[in-house]
């Protein structure tokens, strides 16, 4: 009988074309398919949370598969991190029941994105934020992130080219914080739309920077079409945090 193997993962997204396989593209899931059949000689499906963008990066990504091997969780853990390179880390491995599914078992999710506002970038940073160079006004950003907490249809601040049952979203927390240069945002909801963080991200800065005021949000969310937002944030500031199941 198979059994099935649950990740908790780290990476550096900085060198990836995102989490999915893709032909003659390096990818956090193809690393891992690699890894996994040096160790069991299988060809084995790798399931992830979340499908992270090219340059975003995660902190606590889960994934899981299924395998015929008897390697106990723990040398599967020691065994991947002797395998994958160095900017993939598995913090975890544990033998889970047959039915978890690492997507849609999910409850809940979280990301971080980061923001340096600054009049000059770092150079040390570049790949793990975004460089704003103007002032941003964090008082109007949250109160924007307010006004999208809650069940709301997030059609306006989805990309194209997705293909999703409904396009209704429950966001259960979303704050922004100043840390000296950084602003950070978190968002926790029961799922996202693709590329929903980094349009939520790139509106709110713009609230931020005082373009839009904290009121439009409503009428962004309303329209439901993409063109009523504004453009998405980079890639790089990205990180999922958190899966709750």
């Amino acid at each position: 009988m198979k059994r099935n193997l649950k990740l908790i993962l780290t990476y550096d997204g900085t060198d990836f074309f995102g989490w999915q396989i893709q032909p003659g593209r390096r990818t956090v899931q193809g690393e891992l398919k690699k890894a996994i059949h040096t160790m069991t000689g299988e060809d084995t499906n790798i399931i992830g949370a979340g499908r992270t963008d090219a340059g975003a990066h995660a902190i606590g990504q889960v994934a899981n598969f299924e395998t015929n091997s008897k390697i106990p969780a723990c040398a599967f853990q020691r065994g991947l991190n002797s395998l994958l390179p160095d900017d993939i880390v598995v913090l975890g491995c544990q033998e889970v029941p047959p039915d978890f599914h690492a997507r849609y078992s999910a409850k809940k999710k979280a990301y971080r994105y980061i923001v340096l506002n600054r009049p000059l970038p770092d150079p040390l940073k570049r790949n793990y934020v975004w460089h704003v160079k103007n002032p941003l006004y964090i008082k109007a950003m949250n109160e924007s992130c307010r006004r999208i907490i809650g069940e709301h249809d997030f059609s306006s601040f989805m990309a194209s080219g997705s293909n999703v049952k409904t396009t209704c979203r429950t966001v259960y927390r979303a704050l922004w914080k100043r840390e000296g240069e950084l602003h950070i945002f978190e968002i926790e909801a029961n799922g996202f739309l693709r590329h929903m963080v980094r349009n939520i991200v790139g509106t709110i800065v713009c609230v931020g920077l005082r373009k839009i005021r904290p009121a439009e949000i409503d009428t962004i969310l309303a329209k439901k079409d993409r063109s009523a937002a504004a453009s998405t944030a980079p890639a790089q500031g990205l990180y999922l945090i958190s899966v709750t199941y």
